[in-house]
């Protein structure tokens, strides 16, 4: 699927947005103190086929999945080779940002830990410690607030630092999904993919926003109040909606949508479901869609194969125009977001009052959690970054 955008008067340069990252970070110094390291907290992801089984044990372990089952799900993987695309997109963005951090003087050596494969978090913690690092700044690539977005990597990384003697003091930076610099890149790739449509006819396109389903009781739970996960989602989908709406002149018929569901039929989770979304949208009319993974910074596994493969197949059956935007990725104005996290974090903890940047109708999030924020579902675990 072609997402470049032909002879369109709807994009712009990449950067040149209101209030861009770039604009914004010319104002701010690079004084990261107290930190003296950025710790990148990711998912993790086979390599080749035989670590494909292994990946969906640690991914599972303590949930009572069948192995028949496992193998099952694993035919995603092996479908591209065995090899999933999130540790390379990991690769490629700590190289993004360790270019950015150079170009701004900002002196930070970049480490990288996962929660279900190599290099796992203990491991990596060890290594930093071993190269005599004390306090570090995590960013996690999850944008959104959730048990498995947020407070379970908060758990991984209590658990990591109990087993390291000397491991550096963490903490998590806070939730980003509505930093200009993730929505800024989200608006110009929906941007783009309209883009792809006979102008005759881009006025009927639907506006598919799709994120990673979770339990129903798992949103009830999220943030502190409840629910944010859902709210925060919505925050940011209304955002992209209506800076689109100021680059095109029409507003876009648009939906929040949930893809990668894998609890049992009995639980509930979030709904509608991509392809079950589509066959409605075919149902009233055969609109044009262009599907928005704004719940995930790169194309990982559920971008690739729950959108451009099995999404896309729904569409093509349907007889649906289908175009697929671009994930933040590598984007300047992301890889300047992480840097003006830490930097804004550090001036936190070092007493300031940064100005925290945020769009939409919710605040900057919290750089510490409460107790009871986004619990886990099974029981209590001690988890990093939290008040109290």
């Amino acid at each position: 699927m072609d997402n470049t955008p032909q002879g369109s008067q709807m994009t712009r340069p990449v950067g040149l947005g209101t209030g861009s990252a770039l604009t914004r970070l010319s104002a701010m110094h690079s004084d990261s103190t107290p930190y003296d390291a950025l710790l990148l907290v990711s998912f993790g992801g086979p390599e080749k086929p035989e670590d494909v089984v292994p990946f969906l044990e640690n991914v599972t372990r303590g949930r009572g999945i069948p192995p028949e089952r496992l193998v099952e799900v694993g035919q995603h993987y092996f479908g591209f080779g065995g090899r999933s695309p999130i540790n390379d997109q990991n690769r490629a963005l700590i190289e993004a940002l360790q270019a950015d951090f150079a170009a701004a003087g900002l002196e930070l050596p970049i480490y990288w830990g996962n929660r279900n494969w190599e290099p796992y978090l203990a491991e990596t913690l060890q290594q930093m410690a071993d190269d005599g690092i004390k306090r570090a700044a995590c960013f996690v690539t999850s944008a959104y607030s959730s048990y498995s977005g947020c407070r379970q990597y908060r758990e991984d990384l209590a658990r990591a630092v109990d087993a390291v003697p000397g491991a550096p003091e963490l903490d998590r930076l806070r939730a980003y999904f509505n930093h200009p610099g993730f929505i800024e890149p989200v608006v110009d790739a929906t941007l783009a993919a309209l883009a792809t449509f006979d102008p005759s006819t881009r006025e009927q396109t639907r506006l598919v926003f799709v994120t990673h389903s979770i339990p129903d009781s798992m949103n009830a739970g999220s943030g502190p109040e409840g629910g944010a996960y859902v709210a925060q989602h919505t925050s940011a989908m209304d955002e992209v909606v209506e800076r689109v709406r100021a680059e095109t002149g029409h507003r876009y018929l648009h939906d929040l949508v949930f893809c990668s569901r894998s609890g049992p039929p009995q639980v509930p989770w979030l709904e509608p479901d991509v392809n079950d979304y589509l066959e409605e949208v075919a149902a009233a009319g055969s609109a044009p869609v262009v599907v928005i993974p704004f719940g995930f910074i790169s194309d990982h596994m559920e971008v690739i194969y729950d959108l451009d493969t099995e999404a896309a197949a729904t569409a093509e059956r349907l007889g649906l125009p289908f175009a697929r935007a671009a994930t933040a990725g590598i984007d300047p104005r992301f890889v300047a977001m992480v840097r003006e996290l830490v930097l804004e974090r550090a001036a936190t903890v070092r007493g300031e009052e940064p100005r925290k940047s945020a769009v939409g109708s919710l605040p900057a999030c919290w750089d510490l959690c409460r107790p009871d924020c986004c619990p886990n579902p099974r029981a209590p675990q001690p988890a990093l970054g939290q008040l109290g």
